[in-house]
């Protein structure tokens, strides 16, 4: 059974910097996709960055595209997400999730098969 912890969040000021991190088990994933997604109420859940556990080219969504880092730690079966420069539009609730995307990183939620429990991001202006 595949599980996806995931661990930091919180609330920092715009500006401000927060690394969230997310721990998985349960199987191998050496041709998954590692994804975040974030959602605020009443949209849909947005693609923010992907990376590859074999390795491969980061993708992220334009929005955070300069600001935000996605990267891996295979030992660990851990992939993190840095985000730097946040905005308040940066506001939402942050998933992790694992798929078999094929050859390219998914960008869609219903690509992906496991997620992490979700961890509150907030910040303030």
């Amino acid at each position: 059974q595949v599980q996806l912890v995931q661990s930091g969040g919180g609330l920092v000021q715009a500006g401000g910097s927060l690394r969230l991190s997310c721990a998985a088990s349960g199987r191998t994933f050496s041709s998954y996709v590692m994804g975040w997604f974030r959602q605020v109420p009443g949209n849909e859940r947005e693609f923010v960055a992907g990376i590859r556990w074999t390795g491969s080219t980061p993708v992220y969504a334009d929005s955070v595209k300069g600001r935000f880092t996605i990267s891996k730690d295979n030992a660990k079966n851990t992939v993190y997400v840095q985000m730097n420069s946040l905005k308040p539009e940066d506001t939402a609730v942050y998933y992790c999730a694992v798929g078999d995307t094929g050859p390219r990183i998914g960008r869609r939620s219903w690509e992906y098969g496991y997620w992490g429990q979700g961890t509150q991001v907030t910040v303030s202006s």
